[in-house]
């Protein structure tokens, strides 16, 4: 199990270092030379309420990290049991549907047509783990700082795959906290959240969205937190995780389970 910080890849360290080396050749990487993509990201979960995907266009590198919304799309989520659901822009590139409620055990095939392109992804929604009450200790690598735990018991001979998004007083920390089964099947389960962004301290808020993804959708996340101090310091070479998007789109499509915790630091 690993919960990594996600941190962009520092290409302008790179460029200096070339800049001051002693070979006077003019190094063109063409950063912004790359077409651009798709991008939709999008969820369906086991709470009633509406349903959000989003579609957007991928930029060129050396333009600001905002991707522009695309509207105009055709979307439609269907499940295996022959219902169909069409999505309705609400904000530009931002599809919705009310009232819907996702089902453990249920496969969802997003469809979304745009630009003559048609862009697939299929999830299945896991059965929900219950999860016991947050935690808190004294964070051993920051001073006057608590670790927030999440507990639970994992259900025995059956793969399962976790997700956890954590807010401090409503704002959502950078890492990416991740993990599966393979070396805590049937165990009684406690993770300590280490996040940079935050001291957590007296008084603070804190929430823990706690989801059960399928393994396409832990593959993406997965490959995305395996992505810190990429380049020539370590870690592993940037490059985008795996989709379970069709047609080279980027981004995902998830079916998951889903529950909300929080504590406040007394």
């Amino acid at each position: 199990m690993q919960f990594i910080k996600l941190k962009y890849p520092i290409l302008a360290a790179a460029i200096i270092l070339l800049a001051g080396s002693s070979c006077q050749k003019v190094i063109d990487l063409k950063l912004d030379s790359a077409a651009t993509q798709i991008v939709i990201e999008g969820n369906i979960t086991n709470v009633r309420g509406p349903q959000f995907v989003t579609v957007s266009q991928s930029v060129p590198f050396t333009n600001s990290n905002t991707f522009p919304p695309v509207s105009g799309a055709m979307v439609t989520i269907t499940d295996n049991k022959g219902n169909i659901y069409k999505l309705i822009e609400g904000p530009a590139g931002t599809y919705v549907i009310n009232n819907l409620l996702g089902k453990s055990g249920t496969t969802y095939t997003l469809t979304v047509q745009v630009n003559g392109n048609t862009y697939t992804a299929s999830s299945n929604m896991p059965a929900t783990v219950f999860f016991q009450p947050l935690s808190y200790t004294d964070d051993a690598f920051k001073k006057n700082s608590k670790l927030i735990t999440i507990h639970y018991q994992d259900p025995a001979n059956t793969p399962n795959q976790y997700r956890f998004i954590m807010n401090v007083n409503g704002i959502q920390v950078k890492s990416i906290f991740d993990t599966d089964d393979t070396f805590t099947d049937g165990a009684s389960v406690d993770i300590d959240l280490y996040q940079n962004d935050f001291k957590i301290k007296t008084g603070d808020n804190v929430t823990v969205e706690e989801q059960c993804i399928d393994r396409n959708v832990f593959n993406y996340w997965f490959s995305l937190s395996q992505q810190q101090d990429s380049g020539a310091g370590g870690g592993t070479t940037p490059s985008n995780p795996p989709s379970n998007l069709s047609n080279n789109a980027l981004g995902y499509f998830s079916a998951h389970t889903t529950f909300v915790q929080g504590i406040v630091i007394p």
